[in-house]
Order: structure tokens, then sequence, then C-alpha cells
């Protein structure tokens, strides 16, 4: 399933269902491991994987109070551990075109196993 989203500025937005073994290490603590990752491709972004919730160690992660907005994907959330402040961020009611990301969270350094 990839689904492409694109405007008249040439901004594109294409999200896709990965196969990747996507783990994501903080000091030796694994704090999301993945086999099905959602593969967020954005105009002038790296390639950013979401990662399922059920997939990620929300017990380790605080929610943050930083909020941000992207004008394609919508009102991001962050959260944070104690000596790495908003480390993740997710789109808890993201924008209709990029529904798929609902659930999803996004780490900052992501590894492919």
């Amino acid at each position: 399933m990839a689904t492409g989203h694109g405007n008249r500025h040439g901004h594109e937005i294409t999200i896709e269902r990965a196969t990747e073994h996507v783990r994501v290490v903080h000091d030796g603590t694994v704090l999301a491991d993945s086999t099905r990752p959602l593969l967020l491709r954005e105009t002038g972004c790296p390639v950013r994987y979401y990662i399922p919730e059920e997939d990620v160690r929300m017990d380790l992660l605080t929610p943050s109070d930083t909020h941000t907005h992207c004008p394609f994907k919508g009102t991001a959330s962050y959260w944070s551990l104690p000596d790495a402040a908003d480390l993740v961020w997710a789109y808890p009611e993201p924008k209709p075109e990029v529904a798929e990301l609902k659930g999803h969270l996004c780490f900052y350094d992501t590894e492919v196993v």
C-alpha cells in the first residue's frame, strides 16, 4: 500500500508499509523494535520510519509539552526520556491525507537491523 499526496507547490509525501526490521536504541535500552513500520518520504526531508505504538516502549517515555505544526501532516505531539527531550513524535490527529500515521511514532534515530 503506497499512497502519494502532492500539491501544486511541488511538495509530496508518500507513505508505504515497509518490511524492514527497525529498532531504536538509546543508551543501550531498546525503545522500539518493529517489523511493520510505515516509511514516509517527504520533499526536502530525510526518510522517516513511523513505528506502531504497540512496538514502542511507551512506558519509558514521558509526554512533552512540545507541539509543532506541519501544514501537510497536522499537529505533532512529543515524548521525552529523562536525558533526551522530544526524542519521539507522533501525529495523534493526522490530516486525512496522511491518516495512516495515526497510532505510529517517529524517532530521530532509527536503525534498520
